[in-house]
């Protein structure tokens, strides 16, 4: 067995798994096409089981808002600094993605990973270091996985269970100085939803911490900007007997769209880093009308313009070659880059680095090649930079967590508290 990063964690990490494996046989997958708040009735099931534990806990104001959001309030206590004690949010999101399956979750706990290749009981998912060298680094860990036909939930429920166990620690040693804490699960994150919805004024925090990164220690202060572009093409349909000279096949020009877009650069597949993309995540069509969508992503907005310029240029060049036919292409933004808007309250990071090293952690300060909802919610007006939750492969059913980064993770946030109850230039 690996040691943890502190006794603190090891001391939070039995309430913290016992939380998580509760939280994710909960099945709240978010659905793009629903329309409804929250989007699927499963992630209401979870904010009710949280605004109870939350309650239990003796934050006797948890509640349940509209659109399955939770809020509740830990006060402040051993406030020791000049003033009132500052607002401090922690947020993670109660929605899975629904780009895997989501329903039946069974967690399996791998007892002190011994290295190799996991290999799952279902679906034929193998988890293997050789591809996975997150997973070579949690030899020794308890490591928590799916059963190979679902996804594990641990984005974000891991950044959940970190925060009730935190909560939960403060809350039964009000000798742990803090500040007042306001605590924020918020739905539908993974379909772009859930800082869009957000109460920030009732929420009342002066700035938060989203608790939905992956490896341990880090710490992030910029996202991607993104827009999502639909193409639609109109085509001529007729009887396939009948449709010499007069068929014009827009699932064809569809795919020819695709085909013209570059393949060795601005893909997912091909890019790292700081570079951006353009991503068809759907397609779907017949003869007569066909339809792409797309997401487009960079760090910059003027190469953000330049990828939707591009990808405006290939459609229109395609389709145009063909007069019968019909293009209509929108775009729509979805989130920004939260780093502008964080830069004028530096402290906010400076404060997370502090409870990192208090931890024994050094932070890892890395762009997210996405978003959280503290891109949103940093643009409107509350700064929330990101911490890690010791959660990996997610959106897969490859997906899998260390029970130690996650309890580093949950050790962390307590850490954040003590530091936020320090006067401005303590060590």
């Amino acid at each position: 067995m690996a040691p943890f990063t502190s006794s603190l964690a090891e001391q939070l990490a039995p309430d913290l798994l016992d939380r998580f494996l509760r939280y994710v046989r909960v099945a709240t997958q978010s659905d793009r096409d629903s329309g409804a708040r929250p989007s699927t009735p499963g992630q209401l099931d979870l904010s009710r089981l949280l605004v109870d534990e939350l309650r239990a806990l003796g934050l006797d104001d948890a509640e349940l808002l509209e659109g399955g959001y939770v809020m509740a309030t830990l006060p402040a206590s051993g406030w020791t600094a000049p003033g009132e004690p500052p607002v401090v949010g922690l947020i993670a999101h109660v929605d899975t993605s629904p780009d895997a399956p989501g329903d039946g979750v069974e967690p399996i706990v791998h007892r002190a990973y011994a290295g190799g290749v996991i290999e799952l009981p279902r679906g034929g998912t193998v988890l293997d270091p050789a591809t996975m060298p997150e997973l070579e680094a949690a030899r020794g860990h308890d490591v928590v996985t799916s059963s190979g036909d679902t996804l594990l939930g641990a984005d974000d429920k891991a950044g959940v269970a970190e925060i009730m166990a935190a909560v939960a620690h403060l809350a039964a040693h009000p000798e742990l100085p803090r500040p007042t804490l306001r605590i924020g699960f918020t739905t539908d994150e993974e379909i772009g939803q859930g800082g869009i919805h957000f109460d920030v004024e009732r929420f009342g925090a002066g700035c938060a911490y989203t608790i939905d990164g992956s490896d341990l220690g880090e710490l992030q202060d910029e996202t991607f900007t993104a827009a999502e572009a639909i193409v639609t093409i109109t085509g001529v349909d007729v009887h396939p007997g009948f449709a010499t000279g007069k068929l014009v096949h827009a699932g064809r020009l569809a795919a020819q769209v695709l085909a013209a877009l570059p393949s060795d650069r601005l893909t997912p597949e091909t890019t790292s880093g700081r570079d951006g993309f353009i991503h068809p995540v759907e397609i779907s069509g017949t003869a007569g009308e066909a339809r792409i969508t797309l997401i487009v992503r960079d760090f910059e907005d003027d190469l953000l313009a330049e990828h939707v310029a591009l990808l405006r240029r290939t459609a229109e060049e395609v389709v145009g070659r063909e007069p019968r036919a019909r293009l209509e292409l929108t775009v729509r933004a979805q989130y920004p880059n939260m780093r502008d808007h964080l830069a004028a309250t530096p402290e906010v990071v400076e404060l997370a680095e502090r409870a990192l090293r208090a931890e024994g952690i050094e932070p890892v300060r890395t762009p997210i090649r996405g978003g959280t909802d503290g891109s949103l919610l940093s643009a409107r007006g509350l700064p929330t930079p990101n911490l890690f939750t010791g959660g990996h492969e997610y959106h897969s059913v490859r997906e899998w967590a260390s029970l130690h980064e996650m309890a580093a993770s949950a050790a962390t946030l307590v850490r954040l508290a003590e530091a936020w109850s320090q006067p401005a230039g303590a060590d």
